[in-house]
């Protein structure tokens, strides 16, 4: 039986305190800077240090209105329905931030284990497409959770302060209906989806302006070439007309890119930021290409070089472009390493197998036998939060990926089982995969993460100066 989630009377009053601060803004014409403002002082106002370091972010913003930071504000103001921009505000940063984030913490004194701030979970490993390199087309149409269990997650997740829920696949939207339920049935949670973007239309669009609290992340692989080659002959032209429906509603909606060995030189372009800009997306998730499953083409792979070549790249455009950009792998230096295995996020698939992350495909707990804190205490879970981070430069991640043997470890001492139902990947074999790509990277890693962080106080001051 999923715990009820109940909100205390102060978090109620934060709720009730910010729908007021929200109002009074949208008597006032709606002017951004304004808003901005009035926003930054309730914010500071109600924080009890648990969001310090966020409101610190955009006090910096506020005292550059010439920035690109703030233009993407200003951006969102004007693009954006106003009734959505009032949910997400509530939502977000009130709901998932704040309250969230309280509650979190004290459900991790208690438990002793991790509590994530968001779950990815897959309703279904269904989709409409099939492209190069993915797991989910193995799986065909076989595998879905039904709306009981996903509302489950949800409950359970709110009763411990994540209100922060995101839909991957196979392709989500094959359960757009439930999706819709969803966030009807919880109207103060944020939802965001992982889509490939060619099942967005019209009428899903205005159920999207009814409930407020759904945006989409759209896959794309670059331009019309680098997409069509992995996705598939006319997905591009899908996705700019979905893009154009979502634009032209005023929904909000970002971007999702998977940068290979063959479409980097792309997805890092000057020239591709600005379309997917001009096109209307606020915000940027990149991904690493990741040889996951046992037919995975490996030579896809970005070298250290490429992947040096996004670090660069992302941390450049972040001075100038007004989008919000995150790199899955290259941004660990913010997070303090991985943040998987519950410490900020982890993965249920279609089938119920609670995953650390949407890449480690390894399970020892399943949704419909266990409940998520049980889940959160198992073996393998209790692993991650014991060895995370794992390693000092946390440039360096993925216990996949950048730290050779780190996986294979946990999921042997755990007795964590594969969760491909098809093709079980044994996990020294998936490792096998990764190592000259962990040993490449190293020293590319180091000599950044030295750079950017230096040993000694004097080495600091001269990068300061």
């Amino acid at each position: 039986m999923a715990e009820e989630y109940k909100k205390t009377t102060g978090e109620k009053l934060a709720s009730f305190a910010a729908k007021q601060i929200l109002n009074t803004i949208d008597i006032e014409d709606e002017d951004p800077d304004k808003a901005f403002g009035k926003l930054l002082k309730w914010a500071h106002r109600v924080d009890d240090g648990t969001t310090k370091g966020q409101i610190a972010a955009f006090d910096k913003i506020y005292e550059d209105p010439d920035s690109n930071w703030y233009q993407l504000i200003r951006n969102v103001w004007r693009d954006v329905d106003p009734e959505i921009r009032k949910t997400f505000f509530e939502n977000f940063m009130v709901n998932t931030t704040m309250i969230g984030c309280r509650r979190q913490e004290k459900a991790r004194q208690k438990y002793q284990c991790n509590i994530p701030w968001a779950i990815l979970m897959d309703p279904t490993s269904a989709c409409n497409l099939h492209c190069t390199g993915c797991w989910a087309a193995e799986y065909g149409n076989r595998l879905n959770m039904d709306f009981d269990t996903l509302d489950s997650i949800i409950t359970q997740g709110k009763a411990v302060g994540t209100f922060m829920y995101i839909y991957s696949g196979g392709e989500p939207l094959v359960r757009k209906k439930d999706i819709i339920k969803l966030c009807e049935k919880h109207p103060d949670c944020f939802f965001l989806s992982f889509t490939n973007g060619t099942l967005i239309d019209e009428e899903f669009a205005d159920e999207m302006l009814r409930v407020k609290n759904f945006i989409p992340a759209i896959s794309v692989e670059g331009f019309e070439d680098e997409t069509d080659f992995r996705r598939g002959e006319g997905t591009y032209q899908a996705v700019i007309k979905a893009m154009d429906i979502l634009k032209k509603k005023r929904l909000p909606f970002g971007i999702s890119c998977c940068y290979t060995s063959k479409n980097i030189d792309v997805i890092g372009s000057e020239e591709y930021f600005d379309e997917m800009i001009e096109r209307g997306a606020k915000f940027m998730w990149l991904f690493t290409y990741m040889p996951v499953g046992v037919d995975a083409v490996s030579e896809l792979m970005a070298t250290a070089s490429q992947r040096e070549t996004m670090y660069h790249r992302v941390r450049e455009f972040r001075k100038t472009k007004p989008i919000f950009t995150m790199d899955f792998w290259n941004d660990g230096e913010y997070v303090h390493g991985c943040i998987a295995g519950g410490r900020n996020y982890l993965h249920i698939n279609a089938n119920g197998d609670i995953e650390p992350c949407a890449f480690i495909h390894y399970s020892d707990s399943n949704i419909h036998e266990k409940t998520l804190i049980e889940a959160y205490q198992s073996p393998l879970f209790m692993a991650y939060r014991e060895n995370q981070p794992f390693s000092d430069n946390y440039l360096r991640p993925c216990p996949l990926l950048d730290n050779e043997g780190a996986l294979a470890k946990m999921v042997d001492e755990s007795g964590a089982k594969s969760t491909d139902l098809e093709h079980p990947e044994d996990v020294h074999d998936l490792t096998a995969k990764c190592s000259l790509a962990a040993r490449r990277w190293k020293p590319v890693a180091d000599r950044l993460w030295e750079v950017s962080h230096p040993s000694t106080e004097e080495e600091e001051d001269e990068l300061d100066a």
